[in-house]
């Protein structure tokens, strides 16, 4: 008898659950993840009355490739840029918001009289509000062209690239058993390395290798090639003491910088759906009943600490991110919740054996109540708002409103200074990790055969030390003058350089400093390969600096490789920016700070569809400006009033939140209804033989009135042929021509019974 493999069958069962499951929460527009959970709930042998999964090892596995694709997927959504961008605000509104509920969290599992590591582990989780869950529930809501609701999304973009940090680290303070200042350094410091090299490394080559092969490259192979770069990532992340998911992330990271972003996107989309849904059913067979019903007492707690707090906590961190107190009303409400990182923490803690057993289902039981509860907690914001303006003292009110309205820009020449040592920072950092990476490659890799072929050869190592000290220097030149040269003919430096005498000396500064930098590597790699004296090994350095300051071949190799790299960061964006997937950049300078751009999409069955902007009259309806009509590979700047909106194009429409929803809301009202008779419309052939007495006879195909009448259209007439034969416009009907005619049933009708 023929037996299939527990996995499969296991699989099956999980499958079909969890379809009939997330198509109810469909059907109740609830989060597909809680149908997920739910799924897991009942399949799992917590439930003797269901079906329960034969093989829960081989599901764990299978849910651990989720979280790798998972975040594989988060990274393909979040780019670097984007963080860089977004300035102090969102910074500090999350570091606030992390920090106060981690800080909560732990302060609750310890009343609780929970474990050290329970509790950390328990703030962790806590401060983690769900991407996905607010994202829909915006949606839901019709929220998502608001003003504040950006705020609440760029926040929540940085609580997810924290999150992979709090992963790395917490997984340090579990196999560490210590929060030592110096571990924690230790492994910060590990962290920014490895980060800043993947990224550096990974954006100058992998851009790079998929524009070369772009000809060859089919959604097929650029799948496989996406997953097998995420995959390595995973193993290399492994290798150096990190966790596989935060190497997936890393390469989405990555691969997110590249033109062919959006097909990964589409085409790794399913992959994640499938095996992301199987982690979200692991994460269900984790709750028993017994544990919900002697934890409900904490759970509820955690319930109340999670809607209070980020209540309260985000509120204030988006306050002092310079939010007015009614914007950060409306987002710290709208991240009252957690979701899929507090599952992932939740997993990490598990698999490293740190927390109980207990504490995943808590989580999830918070995290489903949590969840029901983000669209009422949206709601209430305003009405908080409301009964709290009435409260507080007029003074109060008018300092924090004054105190978020922004601060005064700096002085010109501190604004110079600030971006000349932001900058000089970032090169040294960045060019210094990669040196330092090269370095460790040459030394650890080329150097132990070099050595041994010298030895083989002259019965010496020093030849092989001397060849790989020059192939080191030759790899790193490039990096080290850009260290010191960098940012020396930059405006910034121009202008402090001509405004004032007194600005040259700290100028003159920072170029010694980065050149003792960039000195302290050649000296280095000096000292470990030679044994020469101080004094030697001093000009050999000097030496080798000057070379690299004046060489044009050096120049020119730092050049190209700088361009090479800004062009990878930045193809992406250009090419989101002309297709309309993203904001122009002069949206940022827009005078009115109420004022920001909306993108809307005209549906396939609107009455707007066939009509131009000056029909449309959006300026006087509405009070907004279209600025550009994305249509397919087209792209329409400043359109004039003539200019004809069509089905499935993409505007760009410039005005406040209230114009922009009120916008919103006319363009998916304004369309054709559903005709309840649509079969009525069905075309039909039919035959049609002028008799003697036809009114058609002698009259042309036009003067006939057929297609104007009727609404009918002659297709053809039969002439003894094997085929119609088409009619002349110019062709009178005669008696007997037999015409085959095309039309609905009652227009049919109708002809034929006043032909």
């Amino acid at each position: 008898m023929n037996s299939i493999p527990p996995l499969i069958a296991d699989l099956a069962l999980i499958l079909v659950v969890a379809g009939a499951v997330t198509l109810l929460f469909k059907k109740l527009k609830q989060p597909l993840v809680l149908g997920y959970i739910v799924a897991g709930f009942l399949v799992s042998p917590n439930m003797p009355l269901t079906m329960s999964v034969v093989d829960k090892s081989d599901i764990h596995t299978w849910a651990d490739i989720g979280v790798l694709f998972l975040l594989f997927s988060l990274g393909l959504d979040f780019s670097i840029k984007k963080i860089l961008k977004m300035g102090a605000a969102p910074v500090i509104a999350a570091v606030t918001i992390i920090f106060a509920m981690m800080a909560l969290g732990s302060g609750v599992g310890y009343a609780f009289g929970w474990t050290k590591m329970d509790c950390i582990f328990l703030g962790g989780m806590l401060a983690m509000s769900s991407t996905t869950i607010i994202y829909k529930a915006f949606n839901d809501m019709g929220l998502s062209q608001q003003k504040f609701a950006s705020s609440v999304m760029s926040v929540l973009i940085l609580e997810d690239i924290l999150a992979i940090v709090m992963m790395v680290m917490l997984s340090a303070i579990a196999g560490g058993g210590t929060l030592s200042g110096g571990q924690m350094l230790q492994s910060i410091m590990k962290i920014v390395f490895f980060l800043v090299l993947w990224f550096v490394v990974g954006l100058y080559l992998v851009p790079s290798f998929l524009r070369l092969v772009r000809g060859l490259i089919n959604d097929e192979t650029l799948l496989i090639v996406s997953l097998g770069l995420c995959c390595l990532m995973a193993v290399v992340s492994t290798k150096v003491g990190f966790s596989s998911a935060f190497g997936a992330f890393v390469m989405g990271s990555i691969l997110a910088e590249t033109i062919e972003a959006e097909r990964i996107i589409k085409l790794v989309e399913p992959v994640k759906n499938l095996f992301g849904a199987i982690f979200f059913v692991s994460v269900g067979m984790l709750v028993e009943p017994k544990i919900l019903v002697e934890y409900a007492l904490p759970i509820g707690v955690l319930v109340l600490t999670i809607l209070f707090g980020q209540a309260v906590f985000g509120s204030v961190g988006f306050l002092l991110s310079g939010q007015t107190l009614k914007n950060a009303m409306r987002c710290g409400f709208s991240m009252a919740q957690i979701g899929e990182f507090a599952f992932i923490i939740a997993s990490l803690g598990l698999s490293l054996g740190v927390i109980g057993d207990f504490l995943y289902p808590v989580v999830v039981a918070v995290s489903v109540v949590t969840t029901f509860l983000t669209p009422y907690m949206i709601r209430a914001a305003v009405p908080c708002y409301d009964r709290l303006i009435r409260i507080i003292p007029r003074r109060w009110l008018g300092r924090v409103e004054h105190s978020t309205a922004g601060t005064p820009e700096t002085s010109e020449t501190k604004a110079n200074w600030s971006s000349l040592i932001r900058g000089m920072f970032f090169t040294t950092l960045i060019y210094g990790i990669l040196s330092a990476a090269v370095i460790a490659v040459m030394f650890n890799f080329a150097l132990p055969p070099l050595r041994l072929l010298s030895t083989s050869l002259t019965g010496s190592h020093w030849a092989g030390n001397a060849v790989c000290g020059v192939l080191t220097l030759l790899l790193i030149a490039p990096f080290l003058r850009a260290i010191i040269m960098k940012k020396n003919h930059s405006e910034e430096a121009k202008a402090l350089w001509t405004e004032n005498h007194l600005n040259r000396y700290p100028l003159l500064f920072t170029m010694l400093v980065r050149t003792v930098i960039a000195s302290a590597f050649v000296f280095y790699i000096v000292t470990y390969l030679t044994r020469f004296s101080a004094g030697l090994i001093i000009a050999l350095v000097v030496a080798v600096i000057t070379v690299m300051v004046l060489s044009r071949g050096i120049k020119k190799r730092s050049i190209t490789l700088e361009r090479r790299f800004v062009r990878n960061l930045q193809s992406r964006d250009v090419a989101a920016r002309v297709h309309g997937d993203r904001r122009p950049l002069f949206e940022q300078h827009l005078l009115d700070r109420d004022i920001h751009i909306g993108l809307f999409t005209i549906p396939e069955d609107s009455e707007w569809a066939g009509k131009s902007l000056k029909d449309l009259k959006f300026r006087n309806r509405f009070g907004v400006h279209v600025s550009s009509i994305i249509r397919g590979v087209q792209r329409i700047n400043i359109p004039t009033g003539s200019s004809v909106l069509f089905p499935n194009d993409k505007i760009q429409v410039i005005g406040d939140d209230e114009q922009l929803s009120n916008f919103g809301k006319s363009m998916n009202a304004e369309i054709y209804k559903e005709d309840p008779n649509i079969e009525k419309h069905d075309m039909k052939l039919r035959q049609l033989v002028l008799s003697g007495n036809s009114q058609f006879i002698g009259k042309t195909l036009s003067e006939s009135g057929i297609r104007d009448k009727y609404n009918c259209m002659v297709v053809g007439v039969e002439e003894g042929q094997e085929k119609l034969t088409m009619i002349s416009p110019s062709r009178k009907l005669c008696k007997g021509d037999i015409l085959w005619v095309v039309g609905e049933d009652d227009a049919l009708a109708k002809l034929i019974e006043n032909a």
